[in-house]
């Protein structure tokens, strides 16, 4: 069925087939994604929770951790509970706002981790290589600023795509080879021209990269810095915690890497194994992130344990 007038090639609702080639196990499928799901609300709302009760983690470094576990609240709820429904009760169906929706948030927030990780790495920068100035630098204003940052500058970004998307006739086609929406997904349905929303996508993914860049720029400047430390505790202490932070870059980059990869050259690759680590791109690092930093950021891990154990 097609809506009239001027929305008549758009179809009321898309088909969301799940993961391509593995529909009879999609059951099976679930079990681990509903585990990983549920840990990360447990992981990121503990970690919500410590940040909020100890008023000892004020500093800029679990501001930022803080919004972290936000973005991946966020982003784990936008995509997994649907994926869930396709795999548990068949609920293929979605209409086209929602797809559109999900799309925009789905993007949105993981531009927002993107960014917070940068904003992180230029946290470690400070600390460590200008450690004498990280307060009269990292002042409540500027930590202000790089928060409205982080979530205005992707919203902004992605924002178009969906005027990009209602701009496309799709006539008949409908069915989308995937467990969610995403925006090149929906316009290869299109049955009008793509070529601005494929320019576009490169274009959103070449800023997804450039804080890829400009955070191992700043990680050759920590590592310089760190090694040129006169203490062997002081070195191993500030390498534990970039080792934190370098666990959550490839969590993060390294399935998005090859996600993109395998969607632009991987043509051998199989369709369900590109769709299963699509999926896992945005169900993983919500859930290992807060397992990383309650494990190796002292203040947290002593916060839990004692918020476990005081009775």
């Amino acid at each position: 069925m097609y809506h009239n007038n001027k929305s008549i090639f758009h179809p009321a609702t898309f088909f969301l087939i799940g993961i391509p080639g593995l529909e009879e196990i999609h059951t099976w499928i679930s079990l681990p994604f509903c585990s990983i799901y549920l840990v990360a609300l447990l992981g990121n709302a503990t970690i919500l929770i410590v940040i909020k009760a100890e008023h000892s983690l004020r500093e800029p470094m679990f501001y930022f951790l803080a919004i972290l576990s936000t973005v991946d609240l966020a982003l784990s709820t936008t995509s997994v509970p649907r994926m869930l429904g396709i795999f548990w009760f068949g609920a293929h169906e979605i209409n086209f706002g929602g797809c559109v929706a999900q799309m925009f948030l789905i993007h949105a927030f993981t531009g927002m981790e993107a960014e917070v990780l940068m904003a992180m790495a230029f946290d470690l920068f400070v600390a460590i290589c200008a450690p004498l100035h990280y307060t009269t630098i990292l002042t409540s204003r500027v930590l202000m600023g790089i928060g409205v940052c982080i979530i205005i500058r992707p919203s902004l970004t992605i924002f178009p795509m969906i005027y990009l998307i209602y701009r496309l006739p799709f006539c008949q086609a409908r069915i989308i080879a995937h467990s969610y929406c995403e925006h090149m997904g929906i316009a290869k349905l299109s049955c009008g021209n793509i070529h601005i929303n494929a320019a576009y996508g490169l274009f959103v993914i070449s800023l997804f990269f450039l804080n890829l860049v400009l955070i191992g720029i700043s990680y050759v400047y920590i590592l310089r810095a760190v090694f040129r430390l006169p203490s062997q505790e002081a070195r191993l202490k500030a390498l534990s915690t970039c080792g934190a932070h370098v666990a959550v870059l490839c969590v993060f980059y390294i399935p998005s890497l090859f996600s993109f990869l395998t969607h632009r050259f991987g043509h051998s690759i199989p369709h369900h194994v590109h769709i299963l680590v699509a999926n896992l791109y945005l169900v993983l690092p919500p859930s290992l992130n807060p397992i990383i930093y309650g494990v190796r950021t002292k203040q947290i891990r002593e916060r839990i344990i004692y918020m476990f154990t005081k009775r």
